[in-house]
């Protein structure tokens, strides 16, 4: 197939102004707002995905690895990992059962909770992460596609959106 010639046009902008066309100009630019913020979490997410396919690791399954490792005792709760990562008890779990079976975590009884089971980082669980952190931080986090003042401009906007929505 020979090399495309013409740019591709950008889809998103299409949209808007597909928007404005059918008289909803005054929702356009959040719509673009939104729709940009969706497609720019595909692309990092599949960059993502890509660097830790070697690990089998999915972003949550790192997540929940890379806060083990973090944590003091390199155990925690289920309920505990979930508020920090701000998922669903059922994401964590899902996550969890996917690292048992792969020897990256494994369950233990709660000291002094009969009631609570912690999930804890094995030593392989630790020997990957730390692989894989290695690998996210050298092809996706060290050059996320922006300049260093984007990214400012960038986090400084979505910690509007979160506060404005209560998120801390």
């Amino acid at each position: 197939m020979p090399p495309r010639t013409t740019p591709i046009p950008d889809r998103i902008d299409q949209a808007r102004a597909n928007w404005e066309r059918e008289g909803w100009a005054d929702a356009a630019q959040g719509m673009t707002v939104v729709t940009s913020v969706m497609r720019a979490h595909q692309i990092l997410l599949a960059r993502v995905e890509e660097t830790l396919r070697p690990w089998n690791l999915s972003f949550p399954r790192y997540e929940l690895l890379r806060l083990l490792a973090f944590s003091r005792s390199g155990a925690l709760p289920i309920t505990k990992a979930s508020e920090r990562l701000q998922v669903h008890v059922t994401s964590v779990t899902s996550a969890m059962k996917r690292l048992l079976d792969a020897g990256l975590v494994a369950r233990r009884p709660h000291p002094t909770d009969g009631r609570t089971t912690l999930v804890e980082i094995t030593d392989d669980g630790r020997r990957v992460v730390a692989e894989a952190t290695a690998a996210l931080n050298a092809g996706v986090f060290a050059d996320p596609g922006m300049s260093p003042d984007e990214q400012v401009a960038l986090i400084d906007a979505i910690s509007s959106l979160r506060r404005s929505a209560g998120d801390f």
